[in-house]
């Protein structure tokens, strides 16, 4: 069965097959270099039917912004005390970065946690929009939006592995970098994520 011939129904059982609740979190080491509680995030992975096959939807964060600035993400963002659970966030930050409606995604289901150096604890969510789609971008925080095809993302001719200094206080640690798509380049937790859901699909 190829990626493209995944239905909506298929993706939801293969991820909570890939992805059970009792997974502890990736890079679950970082916590002993930044001790102390992490901060609940989530960022939103929309899959797009796009002639006649998966792709995904990504931003480029502005260069302003004090965290990632500047990096290929998801929309997402840190999870407030109000939010009823992660996915509500991540559907909350999806509408305020580039206005996607709650009510036009459907939740297939979550990736495994990851730790970031930055200290948060990000839940990667899995869902489904339609396409074409009026989106309207929060120009502040978010430069471009733009989508990459699955297919694309799933060939291992298209990304490699680097050690990279993340910061002074952690050893070299490796990170995957995709190949330039669009002119953007995907690399670091927005890759791993990206790479987990295609493990999991595949």
């Amino acid at each position: 069965m190829t990626l493209a011939s995944l239905n909506e129904a298929e993706i939801t059982r293969r991820l909570a097959a890939a992805f059970p609740e009792s997974l502890p979190p990736e890079n679950k080491e970082l916590q002993h270099y930044f001790p102390g509680e992490l901060r609940p995030a989530a960022v939103l992975l929309p899959l797009m039917w796009v002639e006649g096959g998966w792709h995904l939807l990504f931003t480029r964060r502005t260069d302003s912004l004090a965290e990632h600035s500047g990096q290929v993400a998801f929309p997402g963002g840190r999870a407030d005390p109000e939010d009823a659970s992660i996915e509500h966030t991540a559907l909350r930050e999806a509408q305020e970065e580039i206005g996607l409606n709650p009510a036009d995604v459907r939740i297939l289901g979550r990736l495994r946690q990851s730790i970031t150096i930055t200290h948060y604890l990000v839940t990667p969510v899995v869902s489904t929009i339609p396409w074409p789609y009026p989106l309207r971008l929060a120009y502040y925080e978010v430069g471009r939006a733009f989508s990459i095809p699955l297919d694309w993302l799933a060939d291992p001719a298209n990304r490699e592995q680097r050690l990279r200094t993340l910061s002074p206080d952690l050893p070299p640690v490796p990170v995957i970098y995709y190949r330039p798509y669009d002119g953007e380049v995907l690399w670091g937790a927005s890759a791993r994520f990206t790479l987990n859901l295609i493990d999991a699909l595949k």
